[in-house]
């Protein structure tokens, strides 16, 4: 026997005696002889010796990769990192807007193209590699900015996250006052006030003159909002806003305090208590009179609508915010799973569920908005209430301040749900950030890097807490997160699937998983999902207007600071790529960016044992010779 077999017997006997209970995917040849690449002369000499050190240093080092205690844990996060306000407040007034059960078509169609095909690849690449999403694009090294862009954005959605969840606390103690402080008007408001109870004169039409009690109250009392910022300036940060802030950043901190460990227990609270806030809220609006016309307005399709492309970029947009694809935190929580983790159950049960919880909260929005087209004599149920910010703090406390019956319960069950649900989602999206520089700097301890990313986010969120703050938030949110998303989104898929291969990540899932990867999924990776983000992208670029706030333009400086915020996102492609191929070891530059797009040496799994099978099983899947049709057949059908 050659020193190849016996390099094969003596993994498989290595494997045998210290992980019994775990199972690989190894090849083998039917004769005794088998032949390793030149990549295995260096394993040979190197890997072993180099292996042992690093299981050894993983075992002592304080900054080992942490892993989830139990399999739920992973399902539970996910869950409460995906369902969100995305879907609780966001996704039911994009329908609004989009004809309603016209949206609802296009939306699960584009969950069965996008959605979940780029929800199980991110969730494959975390678990294949237990690296954080940076580390990760040792897979494609060139185009390592993906996730630097990704990790960018994620830090300032994070930022605006906790905003709305400060916003959330003060409305929530607000609710415990003795009368609903949005139902009434006060003097200084004016005369132009309509105070929430009296939206319905005596005879029973609509007052549609002035503006409603519950508006003024956001704009005049909480945010003490200016007309525009051209005069006014963002202003100074509210105190109560500041404390709510910081009340948000403690509790978001204490349950980052302890890493996956303590994240991971409270993932069971976070993602169940919104559910049985739902159903409370679902049972009261279908008990309210006009609320079966406003759902059958939710879930009728216009098909007419479906033709309409503006529908379609809606429903890929809202998908980012809904199943919080493409920006590094599913990553980042695969990564701490298992290695051969069935995870392909888990991204079916969790789409699933996302979607379900969308079209839940719709019925209950679009039911509590038929009650109000009802008292209103409103024909038009797109024109009940507002979108934008005041979906949240506006249209909803104004509906629940219309229950005859214990407004303040159903106030405070709501925005308590509001608050766990931010959490949940914030929870998340932090997590992927201080994992980033734990993977950079090991040796420091999680709870002093949750408390450092806590104390940097109240600090950057203060500026929210202005009466400008909403004007930056949407700013942020635009250019800062949807624009940015959809660009490195597209990257990511060119990079995954065609520079890595889809032939390539489909054979690693069959080493991780002993799965073989259906058609479905490799079309869609391959072709489906980039070609439809590529036609929203231009698209949006096409169709682009200067955004606005409640109808009110930004200063020209603004304007200017959204597309730097934007730069400094998608610049981090070209940025990182170049110092990529610089890094090179190459003489030439050709040569350079071609190793640029080689995996890394030690790209593959982090364990050392199934790293040594995954070398193995790579030159036995080189064996094979590719599929008659060029490179476009091979990549994806090989």
């Amino acid at each position: 026997m050659d020193a190849a077999a016996a390099e094969y017997q003596r993994l498989s006997q290595r494997m045998d005696t210290e992980q019994p209970q775990r199972s690989s995917v190894l090849y083998t040849t039917s004769s005794d002889e088998l032949s390793i690449n030149c990549c295995l002369d260096k394993v040979e000499r190197q890997l072993p010796l180099q292996l042992e050190a690093e299981a050894e240093s993983v075992n002592e080092s304080p900054g080992q990769r942490d892993q989830w205690s139990r399999g739920l844990e992973f399902l539970f996060s996910c869950i409460a990192l995906s369902v969100g306000l995305g879907n609780v407040w966001r996704f039911p007034f994009i329908a609004l807007e989009n004809g309603g059960g016209a949206f609802v078509v296009p939306y699960v169609i584009v969950l069965l193209l996008i959605g979940r095909p780029i929800y199980y690849l991110e969730v494959v690449i975390g678990q294949f590699s237990s690296r954080g999403c940076i580390k990760a694009f040792d897979m494609v090294p060139i185009m390592k900015g993906v996730a630097y862009g990704q990790v960018y954005s994620t830090a300032l959605a994070t930022t605006y996250y906790a905003c709305i969840m400060a916003l959330t606390i003060r409305y929530l103690v607000a609710s415990f006052d003795d009368v609903l402080p949005w139902t009434y008007c006060l003097v200084e408001w004016g005369s132009a006030c309509v105070a929430t109870g009296a939206t319905v004169s005596p005879n029973g039409t609509a007052l549609g003159q002035g503006v409603s009690s519950a508006e003024l109250y956001f704009t005049h009392t909480v945010l003490r909002e200016p007309e525009n910022l051209q005069e006014n300036g963002l202003g100074t940060p509210s105190w109560d806003l500041v404390l709510c802030l910081a009340a948000t950043w403690l509790i978001i901190g204490a349950i980052l305090f302890k890493g996956i460990r303590s994240s991971g227990k409270a993932s069971y609270f976070l993602a169940l208590f919104p559910y049985l806030i739902m159903l409370i809220l679902l049972a009261r609006a279908l008990t309210l009179p006009g609320a079966w016309r406003g759902i059958v307005y939710f879930l009728e399709p216009k098909w007419s609508e479906l033709l309409n492309p503006h529908v379609w970029y809606a429903a890929i947009t809202q998908m980012f915010f809904s199943l919080a694809i493409c920006f590094g935190t599913l990553v980042m929580y695969a990564s701490f799973n298992d290695f051969h983790k069935n995870v392909h159950k888990d991204v079916i049960i969790i789409t699933s569920i996302d979607s379900f919880t969308s079209i839940l909260a719709g019925c209950i929005i679009f039911g509590i908005l038929g009650n109000l087209a009802h008292e209103t004599n409103t024909e038009d149920i797109s024109q009940v209430v507002q979108g934008g910010a005041g979906l949240a703090f506006i249209s909803y406390p104004e509906a629940i301040a219309k229950f005859k019956y214990l407004p303040q319960l159903f106030a405070v069950l709501f925005f308590f749900m509001l608050l766990v649900l931010g959490i949940g989602s914030n929870v998340g999206m932090a997590s992927c950030v201080i994992n980033v520089i734990k993977d950079r700097f090991s040796h420091l301890p999680h709870w002093l890097l949750s408390a450092s990313f806590s104390l940097v986010g109240f600090l950057c969120g203060l500026v929210y807490m202005t009466p400008g703050g909403q004007f930056v938030l949407n700013l942020v949110d635009f250019y800062g997160c949807t624009f940015i998303a959809i660009v490195l989104a597209i990257a990511e898929l060119l990079a995954v699937g065609w520079i890595y291969g889809v032939k390539r990540i489909c054979s690693d899932i069959e080493f991780m998983l002993n799965v073989k990867t259906s058609f479905y999924w490799r079309i869609c990776w391959a072709l489906v999902a980039p070609g439809l983000m590529f036609l929203v992208l231009v698209y949006m670029l096409f169709n682009y207007e200067p955004l606005t706030y409640r109808g009110v333009e930004y200063p020209r400086t603004a304007y200017t600071a959204g597309w730097i915020i934007w730069g400094l996102g998608v610049l981090q492609l070209p940025i990182w790529a170049i110092y990529t191929i610089y890094q090179q070891p190459g003489k030439t530059f050709s040569s350079k960016f071609k190793m640029a797009l080689q995996p890394t040496a030690d790209w593959g799994p982090r364990q050392p044992q199934e790293l040594e099978a995954y070398i193995l099983h790579r030159k036995r899947q080189a064996e094979f010779k590719p599929r008659r049709g060029g490179h476009l057949c091979d990549n994806i059908f090989g």
